[in-house]
């Protein structure tokens, strides 16, 4: 049995989410300094609370994305795929592995990846980078292959 498990790319960790958050507040007070004091700075600090409460909603908002997840597992007699998206029920694909066919082929991004039985077609990696669903597609083809004997 093979098993494959397919996620985003995190390029901001938990903790540099932090100091990034961290630093763009101190920036973002930095001017402050000069009107401290004044009323000006209760005017511009209202803003400068909701630039920082700005960035901090969209990279949560990225990190829930971020918890996709697609599970295969193939053997000589099923291929199963499962999706794990946030806030979705999980979905799963169940076909014979026999006739699964992987293809990259035009669509809505570049190098679409699609796997096909002939009856139904899924896309998968739809996370990943054009050259990662070229990779997996060359990998799922070759296991493919290899299960088929």
């Amino acid at each position: 049995m093979h098993e494959l498990r397919i996620w985003p790319h995190r390029s901001l960790p938990r903790r540099g989410f932090a100091w990034f958050i961290g630093v763009t507040a101190a920036l973002l007070l930095l001017p402050l300094l000069a009107v401290l004091g004044t009323a000006v700075m209760w005017g511009v600090l209202p803003f400068a609370a909701l630039a920082v409460a700005g960035v901090w909603f969209a990279i949560q908002k990225t990190y829930e994305s971020g918890e996709a997840l697609e599970e295969l597992r193939l053997d000589r007699r099923l291929l199963t795929v499962r999706r794990f998206d946030p806030g979705r029920p999980m979905r799963e694909w169940q076909t014979n592995s026999y006739w699964v066919r992987a293809a990259l082929r035009k669509g809505p991004v570049e190098a679409y990846l699609t796997v096909t039985d002939g009856q139904r077609e899924i896309e998968l990696g739809a996370f990943l980078t054009p050259d990662e669903r070229r990779t997996l597609c060359e990998e799922l083809t070759r296991t493919l292959g290899t299960v088929r004997g």
